[in-house]
């Protein structure tokens, strides 16, 4: 997955990532005989711009595509699978900075309720992490 909230920095330009990625997804496919995959974040600060890297990757025959839904939010998840499912695509969610919500056991929501929250705002699937990780 692609793990950049900041998603386009002057080192990593967005368009850059998407075509080396796409680039080593082939060759890996070609060598290996297997169906390989990456999601690419289309995470971005207006959903003009989040439309535009989802129409970038459909391009690059990718098939899913990835959003961090609180950087993005309920609605850009919403919009985002609506333009998946006229696409043929598939939205991945990434729980990017979900400790800010969930974290704390006396205040916040839990994250099984944001992960119904997300998959009811139109998620193909979601990124929930183990079952005990960096966070605990």
């Amino acid at each position: 997955k692609d793990d950049h909230n900041v998603n386009s920095q002057p080192f990593q330009r967005w368009q850059n990532r998407f075509e080396f990625v796409a680039e080593a997804i082939k060759i890996a496919e070609q060598e290996t005989g297997e169906r390989k995959g990456h999601y690419l974040n289309v995470t971005a600060n207006t959903p003009e711009e989040m439309y535009e890297r989802a129409e970038f990757a459909k391009e690059l025959n990718q098939p899913i595509i990835m959003h961090d839904f609180i950087t993005g939010g309920f609605t850009a998840n919403t919009g985002l699978s609506k333009w998946c499912r006229k696409n043929g695509m598939l939205l991945h969610i990434h729980r990017a900075m979900h400790a800010v919500i969930d974290r704390h056991p006396k205040h916040g929501i839990h994250f099984r309720v944001l992960a119904k929250c997300l998959r009811l705002s139109g998620g193909d699937q979601l990124h929930t992490g183990t079952v005990v990780g960096k966070l605990e």
